[in-house]
């Protein structure tokens, strides 16, 4: 019989986090520390307004892409919105968590089904989702390692103690 694991047997609970106005260096020793690669990012009443990644960081180490425009008798005609180039401009040049982080992120309840939380990792292109009380605040995280963690609970348990009886022996 199969079990449908919900976020909550699966997140970690209480993760580390991030205030808006931490300093990027902050955040860089908190990963490595921690060893994990991303973090909520919390407001004084724990509720997540962003998470920071190792991906917005190295994306501070992009060269600055200018926005395409069009030069037509002495006018400018942008062809991409100049909003894109200051959000990359700011996200470049940022020293503070609310310059580099991703505002806004999918957020999934306790009680949402895991495969409801993996299509939202694949779908949205993240590997990690705050979860949040009804009151909107932080109490855990889960991440695809998490996820692949119950596909290897799921897998059959007994294959793995044969196939781990079979690699000692030839050790010996």
């Amino acid at each position: 019989m199969e079990q449908t694991y919900l976020v909550k047997d699966l997140m970690t609970p209480n993760p580390v986090t991030v205030k808006p106005f931490d300093l990027v260096e902050t955040v860089l020793q908190r990963l490595e520390d921690n060893h994990v690669s991303g973090l909520p990012v919390v407001d004084d009443d724990d509720k997540v307004i962003g998470v920071i990644s190792e991906a917005d960081l190295l994306f501070r180490e992009r060269p600055i892409k200018l926005p395409l425009y069009l030069n037509f008798l002495g006018s400018f005609f942008y062809l991409e919105p100049p909003g894109k180039f200051k959000q990359q401009l700011r996200k470049t040049l940022g020293v503070l968590v609310q310059d580099v982080m991703t505002a806004n992120p999918i957020t999934v309840t306790p009680d949402t089904p895991i495969a409801k939380a993996a299509n939202f990792m694949i779908e949205k292109r993240v590997n990690r989702l705050p979860v949040i009380d009804n009151q909107g605040q932080l109490v855990g995280i889960i991440t695809r390692e998490d996820l692949l963690k119950a596909l290897k609970i799921d897998a059959n348990p007994e294959a793995d103690v044969v196939y781990t009886q079979q690699s000692l022996r030839g050790l010996g």
